[in-house]
């Protein structure tokens, strides 16, 4: 198994009281944790309590406290609703027992409708370099993605467009492709808001990170192929900056809808 499936394979936990998941640490140790891991996790184990015909419609996440990177998570279920065609779960992060995030998780069956959602694509993501991450990620198994950057735009008009895509081998299941699709998006997210201003997290000018994080599942993702994440902020007031992005498939169709807010303070003098 990669290091990627295994770090989404979330385990049920025999001995605890209730519906209780135990999700792997990525390392190193005494690093901080990553967000999009903690997300990604968070939806495989709300996932492990519903039936195989609804699928994940949006997700919710609180970041309270961030956790160690070398250590693993306990993640705790509660059921919250459960009708003909829909479900909701509620999902606790601990750590040692702190809670690190809370999130609230729906699911519905699909149900025939009018469709809309369809982008031209902005470039062909097989002529741009391969960058990398928008800096270093010690925790991610950067070789299994191919990451390539396109940064557009200054000030308000900066746009970061994220193309990606998973180079090893992947199993049918959709949810293991929804499950990546969570945890890569969450990669450097806050970076657009310090970025209209001329600033990057990797240069540590401010204090940064994701605090609350919002996903819409609109249509599903293939992870191993090209996927575009185009993000843009909005806003930014009070030491907070807000991030709205779309997540789409190489073929133009948004496949999600992404909102995050994040930590943008300046760092105090000592």
């Amino acid at each position: 198994m990669s290091t990627l499936l295994r770090l989404l394979d979330v385990g049920a936990d025999a001995a605890a009281d209730g519906e209780v998941f135990t999700g792997q640490a990525s390392g190193p140790a005494g690093k901080r944790a990553y967000g999009g891991l903690m997300a990604a996790q968070s939806l495989a184990a709300a996932c492990r309590t519903v039936g195989d015909d609804r699928a994940p419609t949006n997700m919710h996440l609180q970041f309270l406290r961030g956790g160690d990177a070398g250590e693993a998570a306990e993640y705790r279920v509660q059921h919250v609703y459960d009708g003909r065609t829909a479900s909701a779960r509620r999902v606790e992060s601990y750590e040692h027992g702190r809670m690190l995030t809370t999130a609230t998780v729906s699911f519905a069956t699909a149900l025939a409708g009018p469709e809309h959602g369809l982008s031209a694509m902005p470039h062909d993501p097989e002529v741009l370099p391969c960058t990398g991450p928008p800096g270093p990620a010690p925790s991610l198994p950067l070789d299994e993605f191919d990451i390539r950057i396109a940064d557009e735009g200054e000030g308000d008009e900066f746009v970061r467009r994220m193309w990606w895509r998973v180079t090893t081998g992947l199993p049918e299941d959709p949810l293991v492709h929804t499950l990546i699709a969570v945890y890569i998006t969450d990669l450097y997210g806050i970076d657009p808001a310090l970025a209209v201003h001329g600033h990057s997290m990797r240069s540590r000018s401010h204090r940064s990170g994701t605090t609350d994080s919002s996903i819409w599942f609109h249509r599903p993702v293939r992870a191993g192929e090209w996927n575009l994440l185009e993000s843009r902020s909005p806003a930014a007031a009070r030491g907070r900056g807000l991030i709205t992005s779309r997540l789409l498939r190489a073929d133009g169709a948004v496949a999600a809808t992404l909102v995050q807010e994040g930590l943008v303070a300046e760092r105090l003098a000592d």
